[in-house]
């Protein structure tokens, strides 16, 4: 809204003006008019020049330097002899027209921030600050504006505020899945020293979870990296004994968070007693993405082979109930769970939060 006038409809209007401008920067009084437009023209601000009128169709644009025909696409015959108004569209703020109106018509300068349009339709966010110009009794006979372009500035606010309001959600979730973890594996525990160093693991597996959340911009994890965080210490860097196979998908923090817990407890399990806790073990973990009515669903299959004898266990462990509960309450996950001779088999299939990028 680099516009001098707040029109809070967000109406464009076009005025052409008949003669030479009220106003030129050539032949302005008492100065040096050389060095006045030197240094108008050579700054980097933005500088709007209006008649004073503030009812339509003005204020009626005079000049405008370099710097703003380079920040709207507007050449300067383009914006000579029309309102400030034509930069404005659906987007505007009504609110910051109607303080900025406010304002002029009391006779004080104000400074404000607004969204305006270019010349090829896209929007900017401009920062302003509009002061009168006085004659010799103290009558104000122009407007003039310095304009910056703040698109980054406030794109970096809104996505600080965006931060703040993830941290404040990310921390009750993972205030509430630690006394989760905690809980329940006090419950599969038989003594302390076994508490904990499972729930140390545990832990440790959700701070990992979170610090790849949080290298991401976008709060994200690539499936991938979430598998290769757990069992890259098991890789015997041919890609033998570990080998991770499907397309590239990426998890947004809800499912994150859940898949992460469930890779952890599978890779402990596979240490203690599966695939990797004998020589020549692996694990191949296969994934594929299919679309559906009701959008994209994360098929993957975690398989342990030439493991030791596979038992059917005699209890229910955390890492089941992690498996069968967690996985299907908060991802919404179907799983399977499979003691094949050959070694454990896990098949879960989520659907992904919203529509997969193809």
């Amino acid at each position: 809204m680099t516009s001098l006038i707040g029109d809070p409809t967000g109406e464009r209007q076009e005025t052409v003006m008949h003669g030479s401008p009220d106003f030129d920067i050539n032949t302005a009084p008492d100065i040096n008019a050389a060095f006045l437009r030197a240094a108008v023209e050579a700054t980097g601000e933005a500088i709007l020049v209006t008649s004073v009128d503030l009812s339509k169709p003005g204020p009626i644009i005079e000049y405008a330097n370099p710097a703003f025909t380079r920040m709207t696409g507007y050449s300067q015959a383009e914006v000579l002899g029309r309102s400030p108004r034509f930069l404005q569209g659906p987007l505007t703020d009504p609110v910051s027209l109607t303080n900025m109106k406010r304002a002029l018509l009391a006779g004080e300068p104000f400074q404000g921030e607004a969204l305006n349009y270019r010349k090829d339709g896209t929007t900017y966010a401009v920062e302003w600050l509009i002061t009168p110009v006085l004659d010799g009794s103290g009558k104000i006979v122009h407007w003039v504006s310095a304009q910056r372009e703040v698109t980054e500035r406030r794109e970096a606010l809104e996505h600080q505020k965006f931060l703040v309001r993830e941290l404040h959600h990310r921390v009750k979730n993972t205030l509430a899945t630690v006394q989760a973890i905690m809980s329940s594996t006090a419950r599969s525990s038989v003594t302390t020293r076994e508490f904990q160093h499972a729930f140390g693991g545990r832990i440790a597996s959700l701070a990992k979870t979170h610090t790849l959340l949080t290298e991401d911009r976008f709060q994200s994890v690539p499936f991938r990296d979430l598998l290769w965080a757990e069992l890259e210490p098991y890789d015997d860097g041919g890609q033998i004994r570990i080998r991770l196979e499907g397309p590239d998908v990426v998890l947004t923090s809800e499912l994150a968070v859940p898949v992460g817990m469930a890779v952890h407890e599978l890779t402990t399990n596979a240490a203690k007693h599966g695939a990797l806790a004998e020589f020549g073990g692996r694990i191949e973990v296969t994934w594929s993405l299919a679309e559906t009515e009701a959008g994209h669903r994360l098929t993957w299959i975690w398989n342990e082979h030439d493991g030791p004898p596979v038992a059917l266990p005699t209890r229910e462990g955390f890492g089941s109930r992690l498996l069968k509960r967690v996985l299907s309450t908060q991802a919404h996950a179907e799983v399977d769970i499979d003691y094949d001779p050959d070694g454990l088999r896990v098949t879960v299939n989520l659907p992904l939060s919203s529509p997969y990028p193809g």
